[in-house]
């Protein structure tokens, strides 16, 4: 078991520098059944495109990345938070892809991504949060404990990275 020694916003460039240590957390994820938007099996380039993507977005201002480092100094966990919402929304802001590599889980990482991701939606401007998971998810009953008002659920959402068919539970978080 590693220490977790920050959690901590990283910009553009360092995304870019670091997108093989992203990739290795998204790939591992998938591979354990996380429904994140990604199917099995997942390519190297299709995790890399995706960090390249996020990268340009975290340049334009439009959302925040958020890793955790073990005491290597190796990412272990992200998380991030979508700023960029419409006009009639600027209190508000959704949290996407938390993530924690299955070697680094029960420690507490995800628990601080989400403490620190607070912080930034505050520094930010914003006072309401909203995310959404797989129904039924070890993440949906993680977001319970940690204090997220369960909204509803939608059946047949989205695809498992197995290609079975899983709800998703919206959630939300007042600030």
């Amino acid at each position: 078991m590693t220490a977790l020694i920050s959690c901590r916003p990283i910009g553009c460039d360092e995304i870019i520098q670091r997108t093989e240590e992203l990739c290795d957390v998204l790939e591992d994820c998938v591979q354990g059944g996380a429904s994140v938007s990604f199917m099995l099996p997942l390519a190297h380039v299709t995790a890399s495109d995706f960090w390249h993507n996020v990268a340009q977005s975290v340049a334009r201002e439009e959302r925040v990345v958020l890793i955790a480092e073990n005491d290597q100094q190796r990412i272990v966990g992200t998380v991030q938070i979508i700023l960029d919402q419409p006009e009639n929304q600027p209190h508000r802001a959704d949290v996407a892809k938390l993530l924690v590599h299955q070697s680094a889980r029960r420690q507490g990482i995800a628990r601080q991504l989400m403490t620190q991701l607070d912080t930034v939606a505050r520094e930010n401007g914003k006072d309401l949060l909203v995310l959404d998971t797989a129904t039924g998810s070890e993440a949906e009953l993680f977001y319970l404990r940690c204090g997220w008002m369960r909204v509803g659920e939608i059946p047949r959402y989205a695809l498992n990275p197995d290609g079975t068919v899983t709800g998703t539970t919206i959630f939300y978080k007042s600030l």
